[in-house]
Parts: C-alpha cells; sequence; structure tokens
C-alpha cells in the first residue's frame, strides 16, 4: 500500500529548465558566445550545472577552465532562481489529492540546498521533506537520500512512489525498494530507451501518476 509520493525536482515536480537555461545563456553572453535555443538546453538540465556549463562551454574552453565557469553559473542562476519557472501542469491538483486521501509526499532532489529553498520559497511550495544533494552524505544514484526522507515520513520505502526524470532517480529508487515511475515528460535526452532504466512505470503527463497512486492504495 502505497502511504508516500517522493519527487524529484527539476523536470518533475517544477519546470525549471526557463531559469537554468537562461543562466547559461546569461553567462555564455557575458563570455561573449551567443545563446543557446532552449530547447537544446532543456534534455541536459536535470543533470545539473556541470553538465549544462560543458554544453555551453565544452568545445571552447579546456577541462580546467569548466569549474570556475560552472561556479560563475550557478551564481547566475541563483539571481533568477524562480523567475520563469513553474510547477508542471497537473500538479496543484495531484499535491491537494495526495493530502486529502493522506497521502505524504515529499522532494529528493541532487539540487544544493542554497538553490532549492529560495525556489521552493518562491514558488510557495511546502513540502513535508526535502532532501537536497548536499543534505546527506551520499546523494542520488545512491538510495540513501530515498531511505531517509521515507525515514522522516515514518513509513517504509516499500510504501513509497518515486517520480523522477533521470536514470540516476529510477537507480537510487530501486535500490531503495521503492516503486519507481519514470517522469517521461521531464529532461530526457531524445532517443533515449527507457526500458533500460527498468522502473516500474512510465507516465506521459503528470495526472497519469494518479492513476499508479490509486492502483497502489
Amino acid at each position: 500500500m502505497i502511504k508516500a509520493v517522493l519527487f524529484d525536482l527539476d523536470g518533475t515536480l517544477v519546470d525549471t529548465a526557463p531559469d537554468m537555461g537562461g543562466a547559461l545563456n546569461n553567462l555564455l553572453v557575458e563570455e561573449g558566445f551567443a545563446p543557446l535555443p532552449l530547447e537544446s538546453i532543456r534534455p541536459y538540465v536535470s543533470r545539473g550545472g556541470l553538465v549544462l556549463t560543458q554544453l555551453g562551454f565544452g568545445e571552447h574552453v579546456d577541462e580546467l577552465e569548466i569549474e570556475p565557469l560552472r561556479l560563475r553559473y550557478l551564481q547566475h542562476y541563483r539571481e533568477i532562481v524562480a523567475d520563469n519557472s513553474v510547477l508542471f501542469d497537473g500538479f496543484e491538483e495531484i499535491l491537494r489529492w495526495l493530502q486529502d486521501n493522506h497521502i505524504n509526499w515529499g522532494i529528493v532532489t541532487n539540487k544544493p540546498e542554497w538553490l532549492t529553498t529560495p525556489l521552493l520559497e518562491q514558488l510557495n511550495l511546502r513540502s513535508p521533506v526535502v532532501i537536497c544533494g548536499d543534505t546527506l552524505e551520499y546523494r542520488k544514484p545512491h538510495p540513501m537520500p530515498l531511505q531517509v526522507a521515507a525515514d522522516k515520513l515514518g513509513i517504509d520505502c516499500q510504501q513509497c512512489i518515486y517520480l523522477g526524470d533521470d536514470q540516476r532517480d529510477m537507480i537510487a529508487g530501486n535500490a531503495a525498494g521503492m516503486k519507481t515511475v519514470i517522469a517521461a515528460y521531464g529532461y530526457i535526452e531524445p532517443d533515449t530507451n527507457l526500458q533500460d532504466w527498468k522502473a516500474d512505470g512510465i507516465i506521459n503527463h503528470p495526472r497519469e501518476l494518479l492513476d499508479h497512486c490509486l492502483l497502489s492504495c
């Protein structure tokens, strides 16, 4: 019986691509390069700041220069962290349904706390539990963040669904013993074989998550 749903953040619960992509383009322009189309950035957003910085600068700079650029990228992103980010369509209804049906929910993300907290505050998202990428010794794909989130909610991992849009999410969720569901509407590279992720389910729109909850409750 499912008693909680845990969500990845970027590309799963919140559409942060406009701001994460915007921050990369701000940095590119600052460095004298042309901005990239958002659609070319979007599939890589869930993979974090390093991958995005490499996407923007990889062919222009050597490996030693990437880390300073990554840090500057994160500062640019913090300045606009929730300017254009929104909940994916349907999640206001889903979170209300979970609350009405006494099913807990939480967020487990690899995003650091100093970026996660202001984003959630500006979106007025009050999650009962939030585990960030720097909350614990390990982050996804290690199962510990999911296990700790379940423990904080007072339930067993087997009573949780974990929804995410990256293979790391499925690796972590499966290792924790949770029911894993892929957010196929999220930031996934084209031609990805989602069957390789060995999830329990795939959804193409957030509202389809309710079907998984109803079947498991």
